[in-house]
């Protein structure tokens, strides 16, 4: 009896024990996924309109996204805009288009979402100029004219948007500089603020997640299959591959160091970035912000279904962020 029941535990460790090698393998591969970028094939669709078979075989062998590009050109924005080639302290070649209005403009840097590139900001790239700003947009490492083809959710990418602001202060000089990014770029945004001591004079961002951890959960929510332990495991392997604590990526702590002008944007039906996380972001910063919702919207560009709605909502930011900037100028004085 003693036998059998020794030989019962040992069989139910091994398959424990088996199950947690497969599960580790999946997360890494998972994780692999994610961050790099395939040189072909079909994009992997949103989990939320994949079939059974679909997310069976993406929860086997992971998601496909192959490198962002476009066959758009720097005249599809403006004329005069003109593409831009610029190195960061890393090696990386960061791709960018710089459309110039005036040095008494202020400048908007605007940042893509993740597995997008620069010109998918084109709509709102184009509402900046006719607010009268000029613009510059970037296409992160491993998207569009930048080199490699990797991601990291916008940890290193921060570092991308420390380059181009000091790039930008430095060789495109205007009378102020105001950060705008989606998603991934928003992430990338409030982390540099802190961590590579950028000081923008206004950041608007849109559909922001408060932690890592908590947007890869709802990836597998979506994927309709238990998010712990997977998620967690995704994070650990991705960090571990790419040299970062992935469970020390918040934005809900880098926002605390923002003490310019912020305007959050969020979309109340969000899967991906919820509302209420959003607002976790916003509560977290102790200067000035504003936090607009988007009704009915997932997590989605506003500016392309909402375009008036934005545009105002927009436009009442920048003056009121401009004001404070001569407030600011006059005081010191």
């Amino acid at each position: 009896m003693k036998t059998k029941s020794r030989r019962w535990i040992i069989s139910l460790l091994a398959a424990i024990m088996t199950g947690l090698i497969i599960l580790n393998v999946l997360a890494y591969n998972h994780a692999y996924a994610m961050l790099h970028f395939t040189r072909g094939g079909s994009r992997t669709e949103k989990p939320e309109i994949l079939t059974s078979g679909q997310k069976f075989k993406v929860l086997l062998v992971g998601v496909n996204v192959p490198r962002p590009h476009s066959e758009r050109q720097p005249s599809d924005l403006a004329e005069q805009c003109r593409s831009l080639s610029i190195p960061s302290p890393d090696g990386v070649r960061l791709g960018a288009w710089y459309v110039d209005q005036g040095r008494q403009t202020p400048l908007v840097m605007l940042f893509h979402g993740y597995g997008a590139e620069k010109s998918s900001l084109l709509p709102e790239a184009r509402i900046f100029l006719e607010l009268g700003a000029s613009v510059l947009l970037i296409d992160f490492r491993g998207s569009g004219d930048s080199s490699d083809a990797y991601t990291t959710i916008g940890f290193r990418e921060a570092d991308d948007v420390a380059t181009l602001v000091r790039y930008a202060q430095r060789a495109l000089p205007h009378s102020r500089v105001i950060l705008y990014g989606q998603s991934m770029g928003a992430v990338a945004i409030l982390r540099a603020i802190p961590q590579n001591g950028i000081t923008p004079d206004a950041v608007i961002v849109e559909a922001v997640f408060d932690t890592m951890l908590n947007t890869v959960r709802h990836r597998f929510e979506a994927m309709g299959v238990p998010s712990f332990p997977s998620a967690e495991l995704l994070l650990f392997w991705g960090g571990y591959r790419m040299g970062f604590n992935a469970f020390a990526h918040k934005p809900v702590v880098y926002a605390e160091a923002v003490t310019c002008p912020a305007l959050f944007m969020h979309g109340v039906d969000d899967p991906r970035a919820r509302v209420e996380e959003g607002r976790r972001v916003c509560d977290a910063v102790p200067g000035p912000k504003q936090f607009k919702t988007f009704a009915f919207t997932g997590h989605e560009a506003y500016a392309s279904r909402f375009p008036a709605e934005w545009t105002a909502t927009v436009e009442e930011f920048m003056k009121m962020a401009d004001d404070q900037h001569d407030r600011a100028n006059t005081a010191g004085k």
